[in-house]
């Protein structure tokens, strides 16, 4: 996800529930350049999820007009 200030969209997103006891291991295992940053939700709730540094958009494919990274990957076969 990258958030700008203007010409934006929303995107479907899965909200998923994960232990506290747990978060540090599963951060551990997320590779570069994705992280873990806020991301606010459509109805304005602020959600931790995932975030990726601006060398991880270059050359990447905006799936902004499909709505959700599912849709691009159904469209791929």
């Amino acid at each position: 996800m990258v958030r700008v200030n203007e010409g934006g969209a929303a995107i479907d997103m899965e909200v998923w529930e994960l232990p506290a006891e747990h978060f540090g291991s599963f951060v551990d295992g997320i590779p570069a350049p994705l992280g873990i940053g806020k991301v606010k939700l459509a109805e304005g709730t602020w959600v931790s999820g995932f975030v990726c540094e601006a060398i991880g958009v270059e050359g990447g494919t905006d799936v902004t007009a499909l709505g959700s990274w599912r849709a691009w990957l159904a469209r791929q076969g």
